[in-house]
């Protein structure tokens, strides 16, 4: 933890840009040795400029504490560039990141097949569609989703993720209690439980727009390749584009309407050679050879489970009602998932879930209650075992175990 406050000391100095923040890692090879620094040890850093060196020389550590504290109070762990953990895709870049704030799963990237998905704001009833669909294939398929938050194209994608498996991660330009739109906090609360938040700013930090383009470096960064779904040639997604070309990542565009401005990007990007994208699938057989064990063997959805999936969060009803006792006299023998792989399929709140219906069938109340987890995480926990097919809902909306948790 003292680490970890010199890294919140260097990283939140204004004025002192990643790029800065990493010159000064590389010089003194820790931010404990450059906290102690002096103006003269300072001036033998290239690129500091007046700013930062008086930023640099105050050496109040009250705000790292602060934000430390917080932290620890949200649940959100920090990475540093020099932890094991830390992304080799993301180590690679010369403005790398210098400090990660994360909250949820855990994922190691360079083993995922991960899949930028960015496009316009104010998108199309076409854009809306097409992201949604193709982020829940690509989640559906093995695929990690990245992406941003904002209204549209994003948003979208993420919740066709979360809806095809929970393999979704957002990468924020501002702190992660931060809702941004107000209106992405239902989906950034799910992600917190299902999939990942990342933001290289600390708890608190409102949004900024210059904030977004430095944001985007690391969707691209994360990613194998990049999608753009809807976009004009002059846009926020063409500059992650930019940032995924000059990363020597792939490029992906949905085609759209000649007609609609909103395609004028996308098309134009097409025309440059990038690889044209109607289905997750199109994405998916790029990298089945590389990697073989994630994205492998999976069933590409139906047209009409499509329609009924992206349709909304919901689990789709069975199609005759049947009694509690027909679904566990019929059901064939539960499979039998080992503590390794439990913790590897589920979030703590699901695992505590599927526990708690072991010895029998729950209500959500009755989850609530027995769990004492609250309301809305219980519900995304519950959504996203149906989702996995490991509870199902009966009669009375009534919950039942559809595994065997190895004890």
């Amino acid at each position: 933890m003292a680490n970890l406050k010199y890294w919140v000391w260097l990283t939140t100095r204004e004025y002192v840009w990643p790029g800065a923040v990493r010159s000064i890692v590389d010089y003194f090879g820790s931010p404990e040795r450059a906290f102690y620094g002096t103006e003269r040890d300072f001036e033998q850093v290239e690129g500091l400029n007046e700013r930062m060196l008086k930023a640099l020389l105050d050496k109040g550590t009250a705000r790292a504490d602060d934000i430390l504290g917080e932290c620890d109070r949200l649940g959100i762990r920090l990475m540093t560039c020099q932890d094991a953990e830390y992304p080799e895709r993301l180590n690679q870049l010369p403005d790398k990141p210098m400090l990660l704030y994360i909250q949820g799963k855990r994922f190691d990237f360079d083993e995922e097949a991960a899949i930028g998905v960015v496009g316009a704001r104010e998108c199309t009833a076409y854009g809306r569609s097409a992201a949604s669909r193709i982020g829940l294939e690509l989640a559906r398929g093995g695929a990690l989703v990245v992406s941003g938050m904002a209204q549209g194209v994003d948003s979208m994608a993420l919740q066709g993720a979360l809806k095809g498996g929970g393999r979704a991660v957002s990468v924020l330009a501002n702190g992660l209690d931060v809702f941004y739109p107000a209106s992405s906090r239902s989906i950034q609360e799910d992600i917190a439980v299902a999939g990942m938040l990342i933001s290289e700013y600390p708890p608190g930090t409102t949004v900024n727009g210059r904030n977004f383009p430095v944001r985007n470096r690391i969707i691209s960064g994360l990613s194998l390749g990049v999608l753009a779904v809807e976009c004009k040639r002059s846009s926020g997604t063409m500059l992650t584009i930019n940032h995924a070309q000059e990363q020597d990542r792939d490029v992906f565009a949905v085609p759209g309407s000649i007609f609609s401005e909103l395609s004028t990007g996308t098309n134009w990007l097409i025309r440059q050679g990038a690889h044209p994208v109607t289905c997750g699938e199109d994405i998916l057989v790029e990298y089945r050879d590389r990697f073989p064990a994630k994205l492998a063997g999976k069933r590409p959805l139906s047209p009409g489970e499509r329609e009924e999936r992206v349709g909304g969060m919901a689990p789709i009803p069975p199609e005759q009602p049947v009694s509690q006792e027909s679904l566990e006299e019929k059901a064939p023998p539960k499979p039998r998932i080992s503590r390794e792989e439990q913790t590897k399929l589920f979030t703590d709140d699901q695992l505590t879930v599927l526990l708690a219906l072991r010895t029998g069938s729950r209500s959500a109340d009755e989850l609530v209650e027995e769990t004492q987890i609250p309301v809305r995480r219980v519900q995304t926990a519950l959504t996203m075992l149906q989702i996995q097919g490991t509870v199902s809902e009966g009669p009375g909306r009534r919950f039942v175990c559809q595994v065997e948790l190895a004890d």
